[in-house]
C-alpha cells in the first residue's frame, strides 16, 4: 500500500520548508505543499517513465518561457526537475490560482480569444520540438464493427421489463440504425494535414481563469502527443461547446473558437473539414459511452451519447460551420458577431 504523504525529506530536495502538505485530487497521489515561500503542487509517478517525462518538462517549460500560461516544473538542487525518491519520481510545480469554467459560459470573445490561445500553442509547439513525420495512413474505425459490438451489447440487456431496460434497448437500436444509414460515409484511410506535437487533452478541466476572464493556465500536459493539428482543434471544440441535452453544439460558439485559432496558426478549411467528418465518425462507432451509460462499463458522460444523435442529422450543418472562418470573411455573417 502506498503511504499517505510524500517521503519526509523530500521537500528538501526543492529547498522547501513546508508547513502544511495536504492530499488533493481523487484517484491520484497529489499534495498541495504550503510554506513561508509560497504555495506548490507535487505530483507522484509510481513508474515514473523519464524519458517521456524529461521531455514534456523540456517542452512546457520553453512554452512558459515563451510567455504563455503554461506551468514549468521547478527545478530542484542540481537542475533536476524529476526527483525519484524511494523508487517513485515527484514533479513540483506553483500552485495555480483561477477558477474552472464551463465552454458555454465563455463570451463570444472570450471564445475567440481561447481558440487564439490554442493557435499560439500550437505554434510554439511548432517552433519549440523537432518535427513530426506525416504518416499518410490514418486508422479508421469500421461501421460493421462497431455494429457488431451493438448488438452484443443488446443481449446483454436485462429482460426485467424496467423503464430502463426500455431506453437501453431503444438507445442501442438508435446506434444500430445510425451505424446502418452512414456505414458509407467512412473517411479515407489516406489523408494529408498539418501535423505536429499537440496538448492532447484541451478541455475545459484543463483549464483556469483569471477575474478578468483570461486563461491563467493551460493543465493537463500529460496528454502531450502527435497528431493532425485540425483534429486537435475540431475535438476541444466537440468538447469545450457541447451542450449536456439534444442541442448539440453551440456552433456560434465553435466559429468564434476556428477564428481564433485561425488567427495564430492558419489551416485551411479542408483540413478543418476533415477533421470534423473523422471526429463524427469515430464518435459514431465508438460504443463505450453506450456501454457506461446503459450497461454499468467504463466510459464517458451521457451527453457524448446525445451528441452522436445530433451530429449524424447534423453532419452538413457541422461541416459548414466548423469551416466558416476559412470560407467567409465576413464576420458579421455569423450569428456570433451579429
Amino acid at each position: 500500500m502506498l503511504d499517505a504523504d510524500p517521503p519526509p525529506r523530500l521537500l528538501r530536495r526543492w529547498e522547501i520548508d513546508a508547513s502544511g502538505v495536504e492530499a488533493v485530487g481523487t484517484g491520484r497521489r497529489s499534495w498541495r505543499v504550503d510554506s513561508a515561500d509560497g504555495v506548490f503542487y507535487l505530483k507522484e509517478y509510481v513508474e515514473p517513465e523519464r524519458r517521456r517525462l524529461v521531455f514534456r518538462h523540456a517542452v512546457t517549460a520553453a512554452l512558459d518561457e515563451a510567455g504563455l500560461p503554461v506551468l514549468a516544473p521547478m527545478a530542484a538542487r542540481g537542475g533536476r526537475t524529476l526527483v525519484t525518491a524511494a523508487g517513485r519520481g515527484y514533479v513540483l510545480y506553483p500552485w495555480v490560482g483561477g477558477r474552472g469554467r464551463g465552454g458555454l459560459e465563455l463570451t463570444f470573445g472570450q471564445c475567440e480569444a481561447l481558440g487564439e490561445l490554442l493557435g499560439r500553442l500550437h505554434a510554439a509547439l511548432d517552433r519549440l520540438t523537432p518535427p513530426v513525420q506525416q504518416s499518410l495512413l490514418v486508422p479508421t474505425p469500421r461501421a460493421a464493427d462497431a455494429a457488431v459490438a451493438v448488438e452484443e451489447m443488446a443481449r446483454d440487456v436485462p429482460g426485467d421489463g424496467t423503464d430502463f431496460d426500455a431506453l437501453t434497448a431503444r438507445r442501442l437500436r438508435e446506434r444500430r440504425d445510425l451505424l446502418a444509414e452512414f456505414a458509407g460515409h467512412q473517411p479515407p484511410e489516406i489523408e494529408t494535414s498539418t501535423v505536429g506535437h499537440l496538448h492532447g487533452s484541451f478541455h475545459a478541466g484543463h483549464l483556469r481563469y483569471g477575474g478578468a476572464g483570461n486563461v491563467t493556465a493551460v493543465l493537463g500536459w500529460g496528454g502531450l502527443t502527435t497528431g493532425p493539428v485540425a483534429g486537435e482543434v475540431v475535438r476541444a471544440a466537440a468538447r469545450l461547446f457541447v451542450c449536456d441535452d439534444e442541442r448539440g453544439l453551440d456552433l456560434d460558439r465553435v466559429q468564434a473558437f476556428v477564428r481564433g485559432h485561425r488567427t495564430a496558426f492558419p489551416l485551411d478549411a479542408g483540413q478543418i473539414q476533415s477533421a470534423v467528418h473523422r471526429e463524427w465518425w469515430e464518435r459514431l462507432c465508438d460504443v463505450a459511452p453506450l456501454r457506461h451509460r446503459y450497461l454499468g462499463g467504463p466510459g464517458s458522460a451521457p451527453a457524448d451519447i446525445a451528441l452522436v444523435a445530433w451530429w449524424s442529422v447534423h453532419l452538413d450543418r457541422t461541416l459548414d460551420a466548423f469551416a466558416a472562418p476559412y470560407t467567409d470573411d465576413a464576420l458579421g455573417d455569423s450569428p456570433a458577431y451579429g
